[in-house]
């Protein structure tokens, strides 16, 4: 096995967490870590893995921080400046960004700047700045690895396909969430904790809504898009309860390659890591004897307009998908201060997106300005509801 020397972005949420644990039973060094501002996790992980760096995005929690390890050799960081230079770090060769939202797209350029070999769970980067990023990582000759189940299932489906054309179309699944067959009359009420009530994934409260509303599978089609340089048209969604199938992709022949697998996300972080080889993983075996029945259901996109919402910002294109993403975020987050209800997330979305400026070729600027219009804008038509 390749001996590997890792940033970990977002080390005290989901993927951060269970990367540390793939790098530990892969025997991988960690070299950088960065969070938001759990003082308490992320001291514990520089106990145990001796970073050399380590950065929190909040100042207080940061120098907090360092004086709770000032016993050790780990340098703190602070602000989204330490980050990046997590991000960066020479003692690193692999970069994962697990950052929740946009606020992991300069970390992802800088990485890719870095030329480090790019573990992506962030799927806001490719949202908000999919044209940036891909043009910069081809510049770089940087080849980025998705980490979300979906993506890596495409990928992992598309290792040994014969050429770029005999690709009819990608298949990402969904869960359906918690609120899979529900009207939008049986939605009305449905509060913070219903919502976190995802029936298969254990994730972060932000992405378990997105869940919810279907947003999730929004983004996760721009994504692929970007990824796999796919048209929005050729990428179908499908819900399957169980979780079982990841995605597949279906070939100009009518075949269908799926891949399979307990929803566990520790498979696509470690096949991120070792790619292209495969080792022993921590996840538990597939029975499908056990699983018994697979099952699978069109969406419904009425009640979740939001799959929808992302597909008519993507066909759109220029800075739409990324306005349509901190719209998302910012009635993600009323939502779960109890400021807005659970339909209005979408609705407010949905209208918000529509008033996007139209900017083709952005810059990172023009990616700021939009984060900051939209989110004005969904406060906006939130205080009117």
């Amino acid at each position: 096995m390749t001996t590997k020397n890792l940033s970990i972005l977002g080390s005290t949420g989901s993927i951060g967490t269970q990367s540390l644990e793939i790098a530990k039973k892969c025997g991988y060094s960690v070299s950088a870590l960065s969070a938001y501002s759990n003082v308490e996790i992320i001291e514990r992980q520089i106990r145990e893995f001796k970073p050399k760096i380590a950065a929190l995005v909040d100042e207080k929690a940061a120098e907090d921080l360092k004086l709770r390890v000032r016993d050790t050799d780990t340098k703190v960081l602070s602000g989204l400046d330490g980050v990046c230079e997590c991000a960066a770090y020479i003692g690193a060769d692999t970069v994962i960004n697990g950052i929740v939202g946009m606020a992991g797209l300069k970390p992802t350029l800088t990485a890719i700047d870095c030329k480090k070999k790019l573990a992506l769970a962030n799927k806001e980067t490719l949202v908000a700045g999919g044209q940036i990023v891909m043009s910069k990582a081809e510049e770089k000759g940087v080849h980025i690895l998705p980490v979300d189940s979906e993506h890596s299932a495409i990928f992992q489906c598309l290792q040994g396909k014969p050429t770029n054309k005999a690709l009819k179309k990608l298949i990402l699944t969904a869960s359906g969430g918690p609120f899979f067959g529900k009207t939008r009359d049986e939605l009305k009420n449905v509060t913070v904790k219903d919502a976190l009530k995802h029936p298969n994934w254990s994730m972060g409260a932000k992405i378990t809504i997105d869940s919810a509303t279907m947003m999730n599978k929004g983004l996760e089609l721009i994504e692929a898009a970007w990824l796999f340089s796919v048209h929005p048209s050729k990428i179908d969604v499908v819900v399957h309860r169980e979780s079982i199938i990841h995605s597949a992709v279906e070939y100009d022949d009518n075949a269908v390659v799926a891949q399979l697998g307990l929803p566990d996300m520790k498979i696509p972080i470690q096949y991120a890591l070792t790619y292209p080889e495969r080792f022993e993983s921590p996840t538990e075996e597939l029975d499908l004897a056990d699983i018994c029945n697979l099952t699978f259901y069109k969406p419904d996109y009425e009640t979740f307009k939001l799959i929808n919402v992302c597909r008519n910002a993507l066909t759109r294109g220029g800075i739409t998908p990324a306005f349509a993403n901190s719209a998302n975020e910012q009635a993600n987050l009323m939502f779960r201060e109890g400021k807005i209800g659970f339909l209005d997330i979408g609705d407010i979305v949905e209208r918000v997106t529509g008033e996007a400026p139209n900017i083709p070729d952005y810059t990172l600027e023009d990616i700021d300005e939009a984060d900051k219009l939209a989110r004005e804008l969904v406060i906006k038509y939130a205080e009117k509801r």
